[in-house]
């Protein structure tokens, strides 16, 4: 066995390890939990829309205590302003000095509870922290710690004193994902879970080990195909009637910026490693595809008068831009 298998052998028991311990705690979910180790491998932010009580800040504070992790959770609130979120400059009486309080983001593993109540200077500070990863007070810069994920919640049955994100901001997520209620079978077992003696989580990884892994996904094998294929549909979200798509181009005001591109390429690299593999394949990329594209599509009127949802629009693409055949092995060896 060569040393790349052996380290991709040692890399899917770690992963498979964390994904153990989760388990023994979240019931169900799977989808949602594969998704947020893939923002995590892939260095990315989530976006999850859900009703409450469906375990998201369970989900994220227990992935954070298997691998040693600061966690945080933030509720936003109208009331919110950016220094409750960052820090702020603290005046001591005793010494006659300003002393620099941080706030809340400096943590492994952020949750932004209902994003959508806080006014928007609040919102642009804690992108402004996902996208430099670092923050500013008093013209000092502090780097928040590595590594750092954000996960915003949205709460989508209740719209009175909400704030939606703006569509550039809302960008800045790698993945938007759709969180539902369990089924009877599942929520049987959490009743179960919930009321019986409290499970306690081993951590099994450290964050310096969690830090070479989304090193390690960096190394993945994307063939240009796979690549090509990712442009295509990004491309086809601006300019449909280029790919065959014609009577789509009414629907859709604003199309996907690149940073679509580049995350449909590291989600598929995250996904292979999940997987087991040191290389993608088109369903690592498939996958991915509607919880990357469905919160960067802007639909027109005329789609939400006829009751077109973003979804429905991104699988008219994925039908008529089909996957590229499975790259070869020698292919990856060669390149």
């Amino acid at each position: 066995m060569d040393t790349s298998s052996r380290t991709d052998s040692a890399t899917a028991q770690l992963m498979e390890q964390i994904l153990y311990e989760v388990k023994r705690v979240v019931v169900g979910q799977d989808r949602f939990l594969e998704r947020v180790m893939v923002a995590m491998l892939a260095q990315g932010h989530l976006l999850v829309e859900g009703v409450p009580g469906l375990a998201k800040t369970l989900t994220v504070k227990t992935l954070a205590n298997t691998m040693r992790g600061q966690f945080k959770r933030i509720q936003f609130t109208p009331d919110l302003v950016p220094a409750d979120l960052v820090g702020t400059r603290i005046y001591n009486q005793k010494t006659g000095e300003f002393a620099t309080s941080l706030g809340p983001v400096f943590a492994n593993l952020l949750l932004a509870d209902e994003i959508n109540r806080a006014p928007a200077k609040v919102q642009s500070a804690l992108l402004e922290v996902m996208q430099e990863r670092q923050v500013t007070i008093a013209g000092e810069t502090h780097k928040v710690p590595s590594p750092f994920l954000v996960m915003a919640t949205q709460n989508p049955i209740e719209t009175e004193g909400t704030y939606p994100l703006p569509e550039a901001q809302v960008d800045r997520f790698m993945m938007k994902v759709l969180v539902d209620y369990p089924t009877d079978e599942e929520e049987f077992v959490i009743v179960q879970r919930v009321t019986g003696p409290a499970v306690d989580v081993t951590p099994v990884a450290t964050t310096e080990q969690l830090a070479e892994l989304q090193k390690e996904c960096r190394q993945v094998y994307v063939d240009p195909s796979l690549v090509q294929y990712a442009v295509k549909l990004v491309s086809a979200t601006r300019t449909p009637e280029r790919h065959g798509l014609k009577d789509l181009g009414k629907y859709i005001t604003y199309g996907a910026s690149p940073r679509a591109t580049i995350n449909l390429t590291e989600g598929a690299r995250a996904l292979a490693m999940l997987r087991g593999r040191g290389y993608a394949l088109p369903e690592d990329m498939t996958d991915l595809v509607p919880d990357v594209l469905r919160h960067r599509v802007v639909l027109s009127y005329e789609a939400l008068s006829e009751g077109l949802s973003s979804d429905q629009v991104v699988q008219k693409i994925m039908a008529k831009i089909l996957a590229p055949a499975k790259p070869l092995e020698h292919e990856k060896l060669a390149a």
